[in-house]
């Protein structure tokens, strides 16, 4: 019996498998690439003048509302005029007084009398806010002096300051000190005691100074409360020389105010009051500026 021998079938070699895996690009990446090309991210100038006249306009809308209703209803009918003139008589009358240079005097007069007696209230109440916020004693010590005097309001002191001081300059500019100093030093005593002490304890511990730690973490850390009082302050310096100037006084805002009134002047009185709005506005604007100067440390 032969046997046939029999050759091994010869098996093809496989070829490597191709690597047909694609890595697809992140589903976002195309869409920004497209964004990129067809849309520029940053707004255009037209888009923020649109944002800006937007906003401006819902914040003052309010405003714009009132001057219209101020301007129609004695128009109408719905007040007397006699008392009541048109916005636009008295801003008539503003203009003349702006041009004639009698408003530019006692706006003068007048911010000259409160920026003094603001200024000396700022160096006088910082400071002993200051003691009175870090040192017990002082604060035992000065507490229930300073707690009698500042629940008494500036005004009904004015007889007193008037029959000491006379009816001069020195009397407003002391009342004026008087109103302002007291929100200083309330708010600077605030912020003194609520610096974080976790603040204090890191700055001890790394040797600092007495001196240098108001001046580089205390000082700081109560900047904000401290401006809180000063805003207050500028405000309350205003509206309390206005009523010293309506009782005695050759000049000022609030002089001008009474004597447009004696004289039935019901438009040079609105303008008077105008001027004062503004003059309380831009001293806000000035103190917020500060405000933000000093505290660029802050993040939020």
């Amino acid at each position: 019996m032969s046997s046939t021998a029999t050759t091994p079938a010869r098996v093809a070699p496989v070829p490597p498998a191709e690597d047909t895996v694609a890595f697809a690009d992140p589903p976002t990446l195309g869409r920004r690439q497209a964004l990129t090309a067809d849309q520029d991210p940053t707004p255009s100038l037209a888009a923020r003048l649109r944002g800006v006249g937007t906003r401006v306009l819902r914040a003052s809308a309010a405003i714009v509302i009132f001057l219209a209703i101020w301007e129609i209803a004695p128009r109408v009918g719905l007040v007397d005029r006699v008392f009541l003139p048109p916005l636009s008589a008295v801003l008539e009358s503003f203009w003349e007084l702006l041009v004639s240079g009698e408003l530019g005097k006692h706006v003068g007069t007048s911010l000259t009398r409160a920026g003094t007696g603001f200024a000396i209230a700022v160096l006088l109440a910082i400071p002993l806010g200051i003691a009175i916020g870090w040192w017990a004693g002082v604060a035992q010590f000065l507490g229930p002096f300073l707690e009698l005097f500042r629940n008494t309001a500036a005004l009904a002191l004015l007889p007193v300051f008037i029959l000491i001081l006379g009816i001069g300059e020195t009397s407003k500019i002391t009342l004026v000190v008087y109103a302002c100093f007291f929100p200083i030093l309330l708010n600077t005593i605030a912020g003194v005691r609520t610096v974080d002490p976790l603040l204090v304890k890191s700055a001890r511990s790394l040797g600092l100074p007495p001196v240098r730690l108001f001046q580089k973490v205390v000082l700081p850390a109560a900047v904000p409360t401290i401006f809180t009082g000063i805003r207050m302050a500028g405000t309350s310096s205003i509206l309390v020389l206005i009523a010293a100037e309506m009782v005695g006084a050759k000049a000022g805002l609030g002089y001008l105010i009474t004597y447009a009134q004696f004289n039935f002047q019901i438009t040079n009185m609105y303008a008077g009051i105008i001027a004062i709005s503004l003059v309380g506005v831009s001293i806000n604007a000035v103190l917020v500026g500060l405000e933000r100067h000093f505290s660029r440390w802050r993040t939020t």
